[in-house]
């Protein structure tokens, strides 16, 4: 038997339950979790704004774990090595995208804590062809906000790399570390928070960034491209309106509210606005290597795993600086 925190109904708090350790399948790995981090995306889950959701479920997709027992067919991994899940879990590998390369756009895909049980639990089970390996440089607590607050600010930052002046528009778990990357590169980083914020305006200038203010406020010099983590849709005219003509804003989350009607004026001039779904097994791969080169440091509030919906209550209140990691 194992622990684990699972959810029953969305909207409801999660519940500390007794489950049988899973047995892994073919090509599957049974991991003993030594560390799951507690992203947005699972306040979503839990809170029921993405929907169908498999029931009961253990969330958690930013999970670091040893390998404890190997199903049939599973060899790219021993037993005792360290490995990370994140939030892709399987794909089809037959449709259309993914014989294209964009895996992460898969109609039939799984994702760990939302299709598949995550890494709020002791154990869990992981198709071993979308485990990562996790770099040495990094403590278990440390390496669990990479698997997907790195991964997907990775992906959001790769599409506007070349930019000189960033904006980073929530200064979360995942800007803090996209502005590291981006000063390492030699890139310019404005970080917005929520209005008065005082304190994680000083955190952003300490992972980085040359200025940070409110998300009212207007940058000091005009933007070449904003990432919004932020998932407040009223956050895009504010984001167009201080890049400049050419410029280009990702959304890079999961979820967003409902994104206010603006002037046609704020995206002319070949503004460009997208979002990033998702991640494929190459992200994964190039981020990590990234992060082996790039001493990247991580912030974060570890927690036990009992207490989860303490963990989740931080993030929703926006209590944290950094990620918070619930360690089994």
């Amino acid at each position: 038997m194992m622990r684990a925190m699972r959810l029953h109904a969305p909207g409801r708090a999660l519940s500390c339950d007794s489950v049988a350790r899973p047995e892994p399948g073919p090509r599957q790995l049974l991991l003993r979790v030594r560390a799951c981090g507690v992203c947005r995306t699972d306040l979503h889950v839990v809170d029921g704004e993405l929907p169908e959701a498999k029931l009961p479920l253990v969330p958690g997709h930013e999970i670091v774990a040893e390998v404890a027992g190997r199903g049939r067919d599973a060899a790219r991994f021993r037993e005792g090595e360290r490995v990370g899940v994140p939030w892709l879990g399987m794909t089809c590998g037959e449709c259309e995208d993914c014989r294209a390369g964009r895996e992460n756009l898969c109609a039939r895909a799984r994702f760990t804590g939302y299709s598949l049980d995550g890494g709020y639990a002791e154990y869990a089970l992981a198709d071993e062809r979308y485990c990562l390996p996790i770099p040495g440089r990094y403590g278990d607590a440390e390496a669990a906000p990479l698997l997907c607050a790195g991964l997907i600010g990775f992906r959001s930052y790769r599409l506007v790399q070349a930019s000189r002046n960033l904006g980073l528009y929530g200064f979360g778990a995942a800007a803090h570390i996209v502005a590291q990357v981006a000063r390492a590169e030699g890139r310019n980083v404005f970080a917005f928070t929520r209005p008065g914020d005082a304190a994680a305006q000083a955190f952003a200038l300490r992972c980085g960034a040359g200025w940070a203010g409110g998300s009212d406020e207007a940058p000091p010099e005009r933007l070449d491209a904003a990432i919004l983590f932020a998932p407040v849709g009223a956050l895009v005219p504010a984001a167009l309106k201080a890049v400049r003509k050419g410029g280009t804003v990702v959304c890079g989350g999961i979820h967003m509210s409902d994104i206010p009607s603006f002037p046609y004026e704020l995206l002319w001039g070949e503004r460009v606005l997208r979002s990033v779904a998702n991640l494929t097994r190459a992200d994964g791969e190039a981020f990590m290597a990234l992060a082996a080169r790039v001493p990247i440091r991580i912030a974060t509030r570890q927690y036990a795993l009992a207490d989860a919906n303490q963990a989740l209550e931080a993030l929703r209140a926006g209590r944290l600086e950094g990620a918070a990691v619930l360690v089994p």
